[in-house]
């Protein structure tokens, strides 16, 4: 994403906010792809644990607030993103992660531990 928002003459407040958005997506898939390192995200979600959710609930909150919020954005020097430029960071942050789904699969199927 840096270098997308470099070659497009984004600014550097844009750049910054579109490279943070990605880094805390990545994590978020991360978090939800780590339960577990054989089984699918989806067999995954049906794992109780209640605490993964509520801290990506507010990791998500927090991170909106100090994009949308004016006295946030412009402390940490951040820059609202339109709904394209959030939704590209996503986009980056789950392909950078999910691949390791297809690995997982992959496992399952040749029977590998």
């Amino acid at each position: 994403m840096y270098q997308f928002s470099v070659q497009n003459g984004h600014s550097e407040t844009l750049t910054r906010s579109t490279v943070f958005t990605t880094l805390i997506a990545a994590n978020v898939f991360l978090t939800l792809a780590n339960r577990s390192f054989y089984y699918s995200v989806f067999t995954t979600f049906t794992y109780k644990n209640n605490l993964v959710f509520l801290i990506i609930v507010i990791t998500i909150g927090i991170t909106g607030m100090l994009l949308y919020i004016n006295p946030l954005s412009k402390f940490f020097e951040f820059e609202s993103l339109s709904f394209s430029q959030l939704g590209k960071s996503i986009g980056v942050g789950f392909i950078s992660v999910f691949w390791v789904e297809f690995y997982k699969l992959w496992k399952r199927r040749t029977g590998k531990v």
